[in-house]
């Protein structure tokens, strides 16, 4: 799908006045929901309960593998609505039962006081291939079904610097850059800015902390999925730019990987964003007959 069509699936339908039903697209063709995707969709039914406050911050748990045969229902919690903050807490559920919830924290605009890391060192996107492309090259030869999946329209553009390792896994340090942005456009609102923002957040920041192991997804028998997932928002930003994605893994231990993502915009270095996230990582023990 492209970016306008991920904005349209993206979109709510409202059942009651803090009830909503979202939908997986059809060209998402996965045995469970992408992660991002509920995390968009819980956020921007949050954002339709709230009114001039931008969010600053929020916090999620993946439950349950997601459907994407069945609509997702949100319920949104009105929390608090105070004189600068707005919390508000979203359950997904599917067959009865949740699938994943977030709190948000929304702020009326302010100024103060500033500071901020500088974003690292990194080869420019325009030197570094599309991971799609590569990945593409890699499967030439590959049965029509297993190309399928890279044939479709991608939303989001990734170029991760030295290549993945999707493929070939060795082991690596816990560290990796990434350039991405939403190819299409997304629009003036600035709200959906950060709801695509937060979508693509979740595509690769859990292979941090796996590439010291020398394993990936695509390794037989291993087992990865995000659990939970937070992310700061520091200031608005035009996801139809690139932006560097900084990403580091300080911890792998009982079967969970920690990862620390930081966004940075290319066009003048600013820290947009900032992400942490624990993920399940173990290698499953082969069946005994």
């Amino acid at each position: 799908m492209d970016t306008q069509t991920l904005v349209e699936t993206l979109q709510l339908e409202r059942l009651e006045v803090n009830l909503f039903r979202g939908t997986t697209a059809d060209e998402e063709a996965r045995e469970r929901i992408y992660g991002g995707q509920v995390i968009a969709q819980a956020l921007l039914a949050a954002y339709e309960t709230v009114e001039d406050r931008v969010c600053h911050s929020l916090h999620c748990y993946f439950i349950r593998p997601g459907d994407p045969d069945v609509p997702i229902v949100f319920d949104v919690d009105r929390s608090r609505d105070g004189g600068s903050f707005t919390t508000r807490r979203v359950i997904a559920v599917q067959h009865g039962k949740q699938i994943f919830n977030l709190a948000a924290s929304f702020q009326v605009p302010e100024g103060g006081y500033e500071h901020q890391s500088e974003m690292p060192e990194a080869p420019s996107w325009e030197d570094v291939g599309d991971d799609t492309e590569r990945q593409r090259e890699l499967l030439k030869d590959a049965p029509p079904e297993a190309r399928a999946w890279l044939d479709r329209p991608q939303p989001i553009e990734m170029r991760t610097v030295g290549g993945r390792m999707d493929f070939t896994p060795r082991p690596r340090e816990p560290v990796q850059q990434l350039w991405f942005w939403a190819k299409d456009s997304i629009g003036s609102d600035p709200h959906m800015h950060q709801v695509i923002l937060a979508y693509a957040s979740d595509m690769s920041l859990l292979g941090t902390s796996v590439q010291p192991h020398g394993v990936s997804w695509r390794t037989p028998g291993f087992q990865s999925a995000s659990l939970d997932q937070a992310m700061w928002f520091h200031q608005p930003t035009d996801f139809n730019e690139w932006h560097l994605y900084h990403q580091e893994s300080p911890s792998a231990s009982g079967g969970r990987g920690f990862n620390l993502g930081s966004i940075y915009r290319a066009s003048d270095g600013a820290l947009v964003a900032s992400c942490a996230q624990e993920g399940l990582m173990r290698m499953r023990k082969p069946k005994v007959d």
